[in-house]
Formats: C-alpha cells, sequence, structure tokens
C-alpha cells in the first residue's frame, strides 16, 4: 500500500501513532488527550495512526480521524488473542495489561508500516504500546501519560485479598517495565510534575511535562436552571471513578442528607458498573453515556470529586471548572492541577470536610461567584491544548532535528 502526504503549509515532519485505543469517542482520559494532540499537530503535521481497539467501532471514528489524520488504521483485537497475550505476558514476567493491547501479528504489520511510511518520528503513547515499537531504530517518543504502577499501588490498597496478591505483582512489574523501557525510547513525556517524580528511573527529572487542556470555547459557562447539586462525572467502569461513586453515595450523602435533605446527586458517565447502577435511588441518578456532557456540568451547581486512588490529571476536574462550577476534591486530585485552594479549588480530606464545604457552597452566594469565576480564568489560563501541545510539538522536531 502506498501511503501519499497531504502537502500543508509549513509541513515539518512524518509522525507514526501508535495508541492503544482508538481516539473517538472521547469518554476516556488517553483518547481525549490522543485527539486534542494529533488534531492540533496535523494542522502542520503528517499524522499516520495506528489504534488498537477491543471494542465495538463507534460508526464516525474513522470519519473523524480521517478528516485530520493522513492515514488511519484501526486493528481489532478480539477476546481470544487478548487471553493468550495476558498469559503469555504472565509466564514472561511483563506487565499483563500490556499483553492485553499486544499482538504479535499486528506488530508485525506496524513494523511493516513504518518500513514503508518512513516517518520522521514515531510517538507512542503509554506503556501498553510500548511492546510494538521499543526496539525500532526510528527517532521515538514515549507518552507515559500516567504512572500506571503508582495506580496499581493504590488498588492494591483498596482491594481484597486475593486481588490485592494479583495488585502486587502487576504493581511490581509495571514499577520494572516502566525503568526497563526508558531507554528504548529518545525522548519522554507525561501528564504532569507529580507524575514525572513516580518514575523510577534515576533520569526521571528528564521526562518533559505535557499537561492535557481544556477546550474553553467549548466548555463555558453556562445559565441554565439548577436540577442538581452534585455532579460527579467520568468513565464509570474505571475503578478510580467507581471508588469516589461509592464514597459520594455511601460515605457523603448520609451525613450530606443531616443539612441537606433535598440532595440531588448526578453521576454521570458512559459505561456504569453494576457497582455504580447499584447507587441509584432517591437523591442519586445514574445517567449513563450522555451526549453532551456539558448539559449536565450546566444542570449543577458544584462538582465534587472525591478520588482515593488513581494517578494523572483530572479531566472532569478542568472541564467542570471552565464551565464555571466550583469543585471540591481531595489532595490526591488537586494536586497535580495546582489550582490556588479555597480561591479556585476546595480541598477536602474527610467525609465532613466535604459536608461542610458542600453546605457552605450551596448557601454562600459570594463565596460561590468567586470560586466560580476564577476557577474558569484558571483554566483558560493554564490548561489549553493549543499551548499544551506546543511543547509536544517543539519536543518532536527538536528530535528530528538531532543528529
Amino acid at each position: 500500500m502506498l501511503f501519499l502526504p497531504i502537502h500543508k503549509k509549513g509541513l515539518i515532519l512524518k509522525i507514526f501513532v501508535v495508541l492503544s485505543r482508538v481516539p473517538f469517542p472521547l469518554e476516556k482520559g488517553d483518547k481525549l488527550r490522543a485527539y486534542n494532540q494529533l488534531k492540533i499537530l496535523s494542522e502542520r503535521h503528517d499524522i499516520y495512526l495506528f489504534a488498537l481497539n477491543d471494542k465495538s467501532l463507534h460508526p464516525e471514528a474513522m470519519q473523524e480521524l480521517s478528516s485530520f489524520c493522513t492515514q488511519v488504521k484501526i486493528f481489532k483485537l478480539h477476546k481470544l488473542s487478548i487471553l493468550c497475550n495476558m498469559l503469555k505476558f504472565f509466564f514472561k514476567g511483563l506487565p499483563i495489561q500490556c499483553g492485553y493491547f499486544f499482538n504479535n501479528r499486528y506488530k508485525k504489520r506496524i513494523n511493516e508500516a513504518i518500513d514503508e511510511i518512513k516517518p520522521d518520528v514515531i510517538y507512542s503513547q503509554l506503556i501498553r504500546t510500548a511492546e510494538y515499537v521499543r526496539h525500532r531504530k526510528e527517532k521515538k517518543v514515549l507518552d507515559y501519560q500516567d504512572v500506571f504502577s503508582k495506580g496499581m499501588y493504590r488498588m492494591m490498597q483498596k482491594s481484597t485479598f486475593l486481588k490485592r496478591w494479583l495488585c502486587k505483582m502487576e504493581y511490581n512489574r509495571l514499577r520494572k517495565y516502566e525503568v526497563d523501557v526508558f531507554a528504548d525510547f529518545d525522548e519522554k513525556t507525561i501528564i504532569t510534575q507529580v507524575d514525572r517524580t513516580m518514575i523510577e528511573h534515576y533520569a526521571a527529572s528528564e521526562i518533559v511535562v505535557v499537561p492535557n487542556g481544556v477546550d474553553s470555547t467549548y466548555f463555558v459557562p453556562q445559565h441554565v436552571e439548577k436540577k442538581y447539586d452534585i455532579i460527579f462525572t467520568g468513565n464509570m467502569s474505571y475503578l478510580p471513578n467507581i471508588v469516589a461513586c461509592e464514597y459520594i453515595a455511601h460515605e457523603i450523602l448520609p451525613e450530606l442528607l443531616k443539612r441537606e435533605p433535598h440532595i440531588k446527586i448526578a453521576l454521570c458517565g458512559v459505561d456504569p458498573s453494576p457497582r455504580v447502577l447499584a447507587l441509584k435511588g432517591e437523591h442519586i441518578e445514574v445517567t449513563g453515556w450522555v451526549e453532551d456532557i456539558r448539559s449536565y456540568y450546566a444542570m449543577s451547581k458544584l462538582f465534587v470529586a472525591p478520588m482515593e486512588i488513581g494517578t494523572g490529571l483530572q479531566n472532569k476536574l478542568l472541564e467542570a471548572m471552565a464551565m464555571g462550577i466550583p469543585c471540591i476534591t481531595s489532595p490526591l486530585a488537586s494536586q497535580p492541577i495546582k489550582a490556588v485552594i479555597n480561591k479556585e479549588i476546595i480541598v477536602c480530606n474527610s467525609v465532613l470536610g466535604y459536608v461542610d464545604e458542600i453546605v457552605n457552597l450551596l448557601h454562600n452566594q459570594q463565596l460561590y461567584e468567586m470560586l466560580s469565576q476564577n476557577a474558569c480564568c484558571y483554566v483558560k489560563e493554564h490548561y489549553n491544548w493549543q499551548q499544551t501541545t506546543k511543547i509536544l510539538e517543539n519536543l518532536l522536531e527538536k528530535l528530528n532535528n538531532k543528529c
């Protein structure tokens, strides 16, 4: 197959991209990051996208991605292949989740495509894709994005005995693998400075921080009637979000009802797990996938994100802040954002702390408006996709210019 480049004004690079998921629709953080980065990079560069897919392909995905990528190839991961490769990686001592996304036949096809395209640089997102390209001689960038080992460690602490054993095994494998692949890539990127400190390589300080962003022309304040007092959003099959939902329902809500008996909460996001669906009730609505998340942000007074596990930057918080929704969250989730506490964001570390802050914001209009305006301004200034992707673009161009 012949790949013909699209000639663009100021075109500099041919970028070969390997993703563990198809970046459309944008219901997960890694998809959101890849989609926005690639779309912006495509304004000046040719993007050759090779993405793995373990679910039904969205009917508009190919059309959407082809609108800005020179070439799009999607490789379907089948259940039997996934199981076999997870077992192979288990016996090799490699992270099982990397085995989930690996397929030797697809690796061969990716390598054939690289040989034919002759890209200037390879961009591999997440360690889940590292095995496909780590031994290629071309100039390469690995986007760690999050530190999977730290996320696994936090899951281990919340797990039952058997699951704790499995999580500990995966945690140790991930720790080692994150270090092992470091030298295989010319440059590395990550989402926050906090995450960078968790990579246990002696040269981790060299990893370039490329934050996420928010489209502040899309997520804008809307003045509509409020239906919910509290909203929490995210991929509702993702364990950190499940745990946060249960914390809201089982810990915060009972205490909150003592002071606000008519409270209404929306748990809004794709693929709600049985644990999340079980939280439905008089005071909690579980929406599942919604076409336009902005309408639910707008109908809500407060965004509450009591994140106890997980890593990376919480885009859900940035989106809510961009829409002028005051946010109350945990130290874990607030630290990477670096917003000013009690001026741009509220941080709590106890159930009663959350309850006090929620009640205060629901009744203190002056404080509410101050947080709303400051949060919106902070996100516009610090989390812009054009600005953050420019960091990545500069890195790719610098790498290409190296002898």
